[in-house]
């Protein structure tokens, strides 16, 4: 396959193909925060099971369904490409979602002429704004932790054990993300579809677990494309991904 025409701004095809690499990993990952922070909780599944005779109830919002992505994104970048530029799409990230909520505000100023009215519309808005503004805090709370301990251990196990920072820094910070959402959609948003006649944290637990349960699996199993995808882009990039660990290895290390 020839690689395409070189754009003036690329220095080689090797910097080309790079960048585009890193294009699309970085519009999959704000893709699919958008898409999640549009979705939200304007619906709710129940994804609950019975087991030894009990049922455990599973109430999962349609807008967590995009959300493993974008960890799998930021997992990519950090090993390909580094801290920083995992950080940085974290930033562009947190400006994506500010920008959703100017157009959602503004979409509701202008009047609407009678008989036109579209409540769909101001449904969507008011859910979409209280739970952007909860994904906004859990999503800086959770990136920024992701980044630092994929980072943490890599350089705690000198590159090795992918599988280990892929897993230990995505499950972590999935809790810490699913539980911010959850509280402060509920809390600030009024956006779940709680019963006033049951005890609040039960259920606030009952979305919580369902969350972060559906997280958890798709984080374990995005562990083998995430191998291959590593062992894959590293050749065809020609990246080492263990430059970054020793860069910063030999950063630290005593003089002499």
């Amino acid at each position: 396959m020839t690689e395409p025409a070189l754009h003036p701004i690329e220095a080689s095809a090797l910097h080309a193909r790079r960048e585009r690499v890193f294009l699309v990993l970085a519009g999959l990952f704000l893709g699919s925060m958008t898409m999640l922070n549009i979705l939200g909780v304007t619906r709710f599944m129940d994804v609950g099971f019975h087991i030894f005779g009990w049922y455990l109830p599973m109430p999962l919002a349609i807008g967590v369904l995009p959300y493993p992505i974008t960890f799998l994104c930021t997992d990519f970048i950090s090993e390909l490409y580094g801290r920083k530029r995992a950080n940085f799409l974290v930033w562009v990230g947190l400006m994506v979602n500010i920008w959703l909520v100017i157009i959602l505000w503004l979409g509701g100023l202008p009047p609407v002429p009678e008989g036109q009215e579209l409540p769909v519309f101001f449904r969507i808005r008011e859910l979409s704004l209280g739970g952007t503004f909860a994904s906004m805090i859990a999503y800086m709370a959770a990136q920024f932790c992701d980044v630092y301990l994929f980072h943490f251990w890599k350089r705690l196990t000198r590159g090795k054990h992918l599988w280990l920072r892929n897993n230990g820094s995505t499950m972590v910070s999935q809790f810490i993300d699913t539980f911010c959402v959850i509280t402060i959609t509920h809390f600030y948003a009024k956006g779940l579809p709680i019963d006033a006649d049951q005890a609040l944290w039960p259920q606030l637990w009952d979305y919580i677990r369902a969350g972060y349960i559906f997280k958890f699996t798709c984080a374990a199993i995005d562990t083998i494309p995430f191998y291959f995808g590593v062992r894959w882009l590293a050749r065809y990039l020609q990246i080492d991904p263990l430059a970054e660990h020793d860069a910063d290895r030999e950063s630290v290390a005593p003089p002499g």
